[in-house]
């Protein structure tokens, strides 16, 4: 349950229990017919999730239905929790700043009253999952239908459904992947969710098309029946990586697809082979183990490196360990978060893993030593934020001054560590300004050998000055042929020239600066330019 603390007070005959809760405890946590509750203050409102109007569903907020119902304000406050059955048709009503939602039905209800009690007091801390305060407004509220849709990711729960879990740690495991899928932000816009059954044979139980309302999803996942057998992790995370995430199954283009496996104690089957599917189908694994085996227990597992085995990568971002499934609440958040880290789905064909960028490098004599070597530190900075290998990222740099000198193609380093050595061995040429014969001959001898390749193609040109030659006829030859231009200028870099070079549209193509040390403060944009772009073109 998501108690921070709770203490007994006695009075006369008669014994208290005061709950200190946080902001998003559901009824569902809740196991006694009557309980006191006590809520924290200024819990952010658009937090809560609230079904019904008087009589509210079970996964319902405590907190956010008290003060739906008037009990409370937001200035917290003791509560009293009376559970109820299930019913149909739970209303949508506004009321004390929270819009409730309609549900259909629920298998469970509970009401809230104010307690009586007046012996009640608080003790300690509440525990938030809210963030501190940054001085910042608070966050207005997702827009349900659209839902959160800085975690756009298409993710299928793998649930364990052996005789290794059991019938009781089924339904606790089916209340955490309720939670999680709640807290994701689940909508037409955001993440989009299904559900596969490991046992015997592997099961998909709804696919990614089936829904995208929350509320829709946690009636799914209660409905889940448990099947029994043998634990054949692999066999359905094989199956779920191969038939899952296809167009007519719901899956989105451009979108990181993830595979949450949920394992209690191990898997009876070899997980290995399946893991290398999933990497081979661009699938992203994280493996949530639960009551890992024992000391005597190991002898019983085929293969006790199952879990580095199976996941995206072996480095700890991937595997997620509870140690039981009672008391798992404390392990949401940090589970969403990671579900929404798109920058570490490594496995994913992302703009990370995906693009070719070549840097087209001013050489002149106006740029000078000094300021060439901050030219290079920029470049190693952008580079450092992709996955370059054989078959991820690749990277290649031409100088130029009236001549083009190609320092390396995107064949020759297929490491990111001997990249970086590259860069950082180029020497630089003096001379003119040519950029337009340099953008002509890049795009034919870096660009063409890979013009029919898998990766999408972003040009980086950095320049200082005035150019001698025509650059708009090159950079459109370049556009045509499928590579995206950013242009970078530094002191005398005329500006129509820059706009001339960028890709459509051209005021988030172009940047300027005054001072090559300006250079620094643009990678994160330069970055974010390209990941929009690579996005944008897989819708």
């Amino acid at each position: 349950m998501l108690f921070a603390l709770f203490k007994s007070f006695s009075t006369l005959s008669q014994s208290v229990f005061l709950l200190i809760l946080t902001d998003i405890l559901e009824g569902l946590d809740l196991r006694k017919e009557t309980e006191e509750v006590l809520c924290p203050a200024n819990c952010p409102l658009w937090q809560f999730y609230v079904f019904g109007d008087g009589v509210y569903a079970s996964l319902s907020s405590v907190c956010g239905a008290a003060i739906h119902r008037g009990v409370i304000t937001n200035a917290g406050g003791p509560v009293k929790v009376q559970t109820l059955p299930g019913q149909e048709s739970y209303p949508a009503v506004n009321a004390n700043g929270i819009q409730s939602q309609v549900l259909t039905r629920w298998a469970s209800s509970f009401s809230v009253t104010p307690t009586k009690n007046v012996a009640l007091e608080a003790v300690g801390r509440s525990v938030s999952t809210a963030r501190p305060s940054t001085g910042k407004r608070p966050k207005k509220p997702l827009d349900k239908k659209a839902g959160n849709k800085d975690c756009k990711a298409d993710i299928a729960f793998l649930v364990d459904g052996s005789y290794n879990i059991g019938q009781r740690r089924f339904n606790l495991q089916k209340n955490f992947v309720g939670k999680v899928a709640v807290m994701l932000g689940i909508g037409t816009e955001g993440p989009h969710i299904g559900v596969v059954q490991a046992s015997e044979h592997p099961k998909i139980e709804f696919y990614l098309k089936n829904f995208t309302a929350a509320k829709e999803v946690l009636f799914a996942i209660k409905e889940l029946g448990f099947r029994g057998g043998n634990s054949n992790t692999g066999k359905a995370l094989k199956h779920t990586a191969q038939k899952f995430f296809s167009l007519e199954n719901g899956a989105r283009k451009g979108i990181p697809k993830i595979i949450v496996v949920f394992l209690d104690g191990w898997p009876s089957d070899d997980i290995e082979e399946a893991g290398i599917v999933a990497r081979e189908f661009g699938v992203n694994v994280f493996i949530v183990s639960v009551a890992k085996p024992t000391t005597e227990e190991l002898g019983m597992v085929q293969d006790i490196g199952f879990v580095d085995k199976a996941v995206c990568r072996n480095n700890g971002f991937f595997s997620y360990n509870m140690p039981s499934w009672f008391g798992t609440t404390k392990y949401v958040k940090p589970l969403v978060q990671k579900l929404c880290s798109h920058e570490q789905m490594l496995c994913s064909k992302t703009c990370y893993n995906s693009v070719n960028i070549a840097f087209l490098v001013d050489g002149s004599s106006s740029v000078g030593d000094s300021n060439f070597r901050l030219v290079l530190e920029f470049i190693s900075n952008v580079a450092k934020a992709f996955e370059i290998s054989d078959i991820g990222s690749k990277i290649a740099t031409v100088q130029f001054t009236y001549d083009q000198r190609t320092e390396f193609g995107f064949t020759d380093y297929t490491t990111k560590e001997k990249v970086l050595s590259a860069i950082r061995s180029i020497r630089y040429m003096s001379g003119g300004t040519a950029t337009g014969d340099a953008i002509s001959f890049t795009t034919r001898n870096v660009f063409g050998p890979v013009k029919d390749g898998p990766n999408k193609n972003f040009l980086v040109i950095l320049t200082d000055g005035q150019s001698y030659d025509d650059v708009r006829g090159p950079a459109a030859a370049a556009q045509k042929a499928g590579i995206t231009v950013f242009s970078v200028g530094v002191a005398w870099a005329p500006l129509d020239d820059l706009k001339d070079m960028a890709s459509e549209p051209r005021d988030s193509h172009t940047f300027f600066t005054r001072e090559f040390t300006g250079l620094e403060q643009m990678i994160p944009d330069i970055i974010r330019g390209i990941c929009k772009d690579f996005l944008d073109s897989k819708q």
